[in-house]
């Protein structure tokens, strides 16, 4: 996730009884990624909302209330059955993570500890982040679901703790409610964040009144927050044989912004990245005739991926290009942006790597002018 905003089609930690009509509306404002809870409406018709999200082009999101085991594995289940892309929440992963094995949705619990209806996180950062820890430890736990605006202690410094502690991502969920609190969750390194009851209530700052409006209103938001954050994005490098010089000076131009990243290549173009430019950490798939674009495509359609820089030869021969077309349709289905030519690869890092961040973090915001 590139700091992704999920929109969450509840209020009060329930689902809304007319979520399948405002879906219309969030998906009106720009929304591409979409939640509900397991509270609030019927199976079925948490289905056809599920359905509906994954119609439109979007990514389904379930998040977990449930207080007790049984409710929560009914829970884990049910995610199974609405073919939910990602499953938030949840305190007990050594109970779900088997239900969720042979299954593609991506699993993203609690940490510390979570109390009450609506839920508070309790605990101190020393003991939430040790959670976060041993839950990142764990192979089927993908990410985690932090309730950090529903902690009593500093906030910042709890989000900042966790995200340096894992090497997973980190969604931020519950209250946050204005724009100080999106742009400090893209500082502390968190891969999105969730809203819900805040836009129903109409609390940013918007041209109309109208749910759209919200929606676009907390994009805008999520767009100059993602200037300001501090989590690396990970990024595919590849290139046909006839391109591997153009890319290799590609990376060799933004090399000290790429060393921040997370790059992932297929075999020989790793192998040539990583001995032409010093000091590039790249995970190395299979070679791209051996089957590492198809790993490509499996990250892309598991929303591993922020961004896929392919150099494509335009005079190559028929069998690569069926790879570069099915990787294009799996960008397009999936909503990863593709860059194929150093100037596409260019607005990729202008757009979401290149901005200054330590500046924005050194610079003193200014103080309101007071009221006359």
């Amino acid at each position: 996730m590139a700091f992704d905003f999920i929109f969450m089609l509840t209020e009060d930690d329930r689902t809304i009884s007319d979520a399948r009509r405002r879906l219309e509306e969030v998906l009106a404002g720009g929304a591409r990624h979409i939640g509900f809870k397991d509270v609030g409406l019927a199976f079925d018709e948490l289905k056809g909302l599920a359905r509906a999200i994954r119609e439109a082009g979007g990514r389904a999101y379930l998040e977990v209330v449930s207080l007790d085991e049984d409710s929560e594995l009914r829970s884990a289940r049910a995610a199974i059955d609405l073919e939910v892309d990602c499953l938030l929440g949840g305190t007990r992963p050594d109970a779900v993570a088997p239900l969720l094995k042979a299954h593609p949705v991506r699993y993203y619990p609690f940490a510390g500890d979570i109390v009450g209806h609506p839920s508070v996180l309790a605990g101190s950062i020393d003991t939430i982040a040790e959670s976060a820890r041993r839950l990142t430890d764990l192979e089927s736990v993908h990410g985690l679901d932090l309730l950090a605006y529903r902690f009593a202690g500093d906030v910042p410094a709890l989000m900042r703790r966790v995200c340096e502690t894992v090497d997973k991502p980190v969604i931020m969920a519950g209250s946050i409610d204005r724009p100080d609190r999106i742009e400090a969750v893209a500082e502390a390194g968190a891969a999105g964040f969730t809203v819900g009851t805040a836009a129903f209530q109409g609390q940013f700052a918007a041209p109309g009144a109208g749910l759209a409006d919200q929606v676009r209103a907390i994009l805008a938001l999520t767009l100059s927050a993602r200037r300001r954050s501090t989590a690396p994005r990970r990024l595919a490098l590849v290139a046909h044989n006839a391109r591997k010089a153009h890319l290799k000076a590609w990376v060799a131009r933004h090399a000290e912004i790429l060393k921040r990243q997370t790059l992932i290549s297929t075999g020989g173009t790793g192998a040539m990245l990583m001995e032409s430019v010093p000091g590039l950490s790249i995970q190395r798939l299979q070679r791209g005739s051996h089957g590492g674009d198809q790993q490509l495509g499996a990250l892309i359609a598991t929303g591993e991926l922020d961004a896929v820089i392919f150099f494509a030869d335009p005079h190559g021969h028929h069998a690569s290009d069926v790879d570069l077309i099915a990787l294009t349709r799996l960008a397009i289905l999936h909503d990863t942006p593709m860059a194929c030519s150093p100037a596409a690869a260019d607005l990729v890092v202008s757009a979401s790597l290149e901005a200054p961040r330590e500046a924005f973090l050194e610079t003193p915001r200014a103080e309101p002018k007071p009221r006359p």
